[in-house]
């Protein structure tokens, strides 16, 4: 469990359409072997620290003739935002993806201060 000092919590929400590969035959679509997609982002506001941020996938449109293999993550979180990454492998064929995400955690002190 994270305990917030200060008592000031922020959440940020958004969703990012990360590849729309079935329109041009992209790899996510026509490739094979493992695969994957990133997509920045930024918050709206800087957290004092590190956040918790939530992804899921709030839109697919994957191929009925091959396996559904997916994994979604975030990784690379700072004050500042988050990346999203999204993997695939073997012959899945994935036409797109959507991801929602959600973050959550302390904002900065309007009186903090900090000591050098």
């Amino acid at each position: 469990m994270r305990r917030f000092e200060g008592g000031k919590v922020g959440i940020d929400h958004g969703d990012v359409v990360l590849f729309s590969d079935f329109e041009d035959d992209g790899q996510m679509w026509r490739g094979e072997g493992p695969r994957q997609s990133r997509a920045a982002v930024q918050f709206s506001n800087a957290y004092a620290t590190p956040p918790h941020v939530q992804v899921s996938m709030s839109m697919w449109d994957i191929s009925n003739n091959t396996n559904i293999r997916a994994d979604v993550q975030a990784e690379e979180i700072t004050e500042t935002g988050f990346t999203i990454v999204f993997r695939t492998w073997s012959d899945t064929q994935v036409a797109r993806v959507r991801v929602a995400w959600t973050s959550f955690g302390e904002l900065p002190s309007d009186d903090g201060w900090e000591l050098y």
